[in-house]
């Protein structure tokens, strides 16, 4: 398996693709692309910058993937979350995670009530903080492993077993933890069977010198105005489903599979880099999250199929947290994210292999 270098599909190509979506779904496309742009104004209004961030959070909305923020305290997380979910007229919960917290206050318990009938009692069951549209799971890692688990059921299957019992989620149905990366006293880190459940990791980083000072003249003064409400929670399911009907040339498809390949250190063709500081590489749910991922990034961006730049675009959210680096790659300074620039390079044929 030797690296490809894709060229992007000729003109008569991208017609024959175009030609080959619904006139109703070009129209969605072009409504979805126009959406976003009002949404981003409207978020604007409360948050200041941080647009990357907003437009990977989207992505992973409209991919039916789940996102784990990395970021320092103050950076609006939580703010963002809950703007969003008002833009979008999506029932939002938060869950602050601590020592303390029991899967039962996640996903809901149990109690013993009084019936219509005088004397007679019965258990019924209340529902927890996770059955809303968007759970945002504050601080994830601050809860032992126990706690943390009581997430994979609901977040792969989207229903909660309880005493036996199943309880479908409502849809459409989100989860979008934040994480600390650097207060470690009192935290668990979380299992990589659970951080492949989530599709992003989404880094928030410091805003630029000019958004800060936006920050300190317009969030000091007067109220903010509130923004408006954009989007059923009907039509976020409807653009979900326009997601996966957008087509990808083959080409996409064997791009993608070759950069996870050659993240693995044992694969025969891995460069011999890979082998140098990559412990572990990324599986199978990474081929399928680049795909759904560029589908999007195509879409909100006005695009009737997947190119080349919108993979590039979801790469780095999508294999930083499934590319485990070793020690020799550490004490050089090397992160994952710096192996998968040099991923793409090699992909690219930029890089040599060697």
């Amino acid at each position: 398996m030797s690296p490809r270098l894709h060229l992007s599909p000729t003109a008569e190509t991208a017609g024959q693709t175009i030609s080959s979506n619904s006139a109703s779904d070009v129209a969605a496309i072009n409504e979805l692309r126009d959406l976003y742009q009002q949404m981003r104004g409207e978020v604007g209004k409360v948050i200041i910058g941080q647009d990357k961030v907003i437009e990977q959070l989207l992505i992973c909305i409209l991919s039916r993937g789940h996102g784990l923020l990395m970021g320092v305290p103050g950076l609006a997380k939580t703010l963002m979350v809950h703007t969003l979910a008002d833009v979008m007229t999506l029932d939002f919960s938060r869950i602050q995670f601590t020592p303390d917290l029991m899967p039962s206050d996640i996903t809901g318990t149990e109690i013993l009530q009084e019936t219509n009938t005088p004397g007679r009692r019965a258990f019924e069951f209340v529902k927890g903080p996770i059955f809303a549209n968007i759970v945002l799971a504050d601080e994830i890692n601050r809860t032992p492993p126990k706690t943390q688990s009581a997430l994979l059921e609901a977040m792969q299957e989207h229903r909660v077993t309880a005493n036996g019992k199943l309880y479908t989620l409502p849809q459409p149905f989100f989860v979008l933890a934040t994480q600390n990366p650097i207060e470690q006293e009192g935290t668990y880190s979380l299992p990589e069977a659970q951080l492949d459940r989530f599709m992003f990791l989404i880094h928030v980083e410091y805003p630029s010198v000019e958004e800060e000072r936006r920050i300190a003249r317009e969030t000091t003064g007067a109220a903010q105005a509130k923004p408006h409400k954009l989007i059923s929670g009907e039509k976020v399911i409807a653009f979900q489903d326009l997601v996966r009907r957008v087509p990808v040339p083959d080409h996409v498809y064997d791009t993608c599979v070759d950069i996870v390949r050659l993240s693995r250190p044992k694969a025969k063709d891995a460069p011999d880099w890979i082998r140098r500081y990559v412990t572990w590489g990324a599986g199978p749910r990474a081929v399928q999250y680049l795909i759904r991922g560029a589908k999007a990034h195509a879409v909100l961006h006005g695009r009737y199929m997947v190119g080349m730049e919108d993979v590039e675009a979801v790469a780095q959210p999508v294999l930083s947290h499934r590319i485990l680096t070793n020690f020799q790659a550490q004490s050089e300074g090397l992160t994952s994210e710096n192996i998968i620039v040099r991923l793409m390079e090699t992909i690219r044929g930029t890089e040599p292999r060697g």
